[in-house]
């Protein structure tokens, strides 16, 4: 089976190669005239839109099964967060104060990868979304540990270079904000979110309510610094007013160190774990 598929694909190569050396003639300039696969202003078109859903989906999930990932263990935050060493460049005081999560998911993924790598380095990959700030301490620390990590970055108006962090092979590039966040959840065995923006709230609610809703296995999911949440989010007001349960309180708990999430995952109880 494997064989068949690298004939196929040596046969797609040399089309795209011969097709190119054709005389050039108005039949063969024109735009109707390109490989399918081989074109693409054709492959940009709104009609297309499934198939381009359908290859941001194939393609990185093809690309970690290559590589063996079998399980991540997700780090979600602040692009803005700076590291304690460009803490003085931070736009806000309070901004500066949050750079000691970069030190604590740092720590975090290098204690975890090292956990990986000795059960082969298979297993818990750190994933993050490949920026700055919370996902370049996360593959930072993945580096720093000998091991691999993962970036699903996306393009944005202002997006910056993949973190030098990354394993090369392992970082990818998304269109869709919805296929990058099956790729996040899709082998997640912890969520960990950090201190953020509108980004980080939009991916701890909506993985927040795939657990709730069951549309997600129950994994544990940390909320790095207690403080910070608590006050940019009134947990107890949503249980009161009853557009949540009492128990949805249980889906993630508190952490502000890389200590008390590595002793919080290892503890992790899908019933309570609060």
């Amino acid at each position: 089976m494997k064989d068949d598929r690298r004939s196929s694909l040596r046969d797609a190569r040399e089309d795209r190669s011969t097709a190119s050396e054709v005389p050039l003639t108005p039949q063969s300039a024109s735009p109707s005239y390109r490989l399918a696969f081989a074109d693409n202003d054709f492959l940009c078109r709104d009609e297309l839109r499934p198939v381009r859903l359908q290859l941001e989906l194939l393609k990185p999930q093809l690309l970690l099964e290559e590589n063996r990932i079998e399980s991540t263990i997700v780090l979600f935050g602040g692009a803005r967060i700076p590291a304690p060493e460009n803490r003085g460049k931070a736009r806000t005081e309070r901004l500066a104060d949050l750079s000691r999560y970069y030190d604590e998911a740092r720590k975090f993924a290098r204690i975890m990868t090292k956990r990986s790598l000795h059960t082969g380095g298979t297993e818990n990959v750190i994933c993050t979304g490949g920026g700055p700030g919370v996902m370049e301490a996360g593959n930072r620390g993945a580096q720093e540990a000998g091991g691999k990590s993962i970036g699903l970055g996306i393009v944005l108006p202002h997006e910056q270079a993949p973190n030098r962090y990354v394993t090369p092979e392992l970082s990818f590039n998304f269109h869709y904000f919805a296929v990058r966040k099956m790729h996040f959840l899709m082998r997640a065995r912890a969520i960990c979110i950090f201190p953020g923006g509108f980004g980080t709230m939009d991916e701890l609610f909506e993985s927040l309510t795939l657990i709730q809703t069951r549309r997600m296995a129950p994994v544990p999911f940390l909320l790095f610094g207690r403080d910070f949440w608590e006050e940019v989010i009134n947990w107890p007001a949503l249980a009161a007013s009853g557009t949540i349960s009492d128990t949805d309180l249980d889906l993630f708990r508190f952490v502000d160190t890389a200590e008390d999430a590595v002793s919080a995952i290892d503890g992790w109880s899908d019933a309570a774990p609060g």
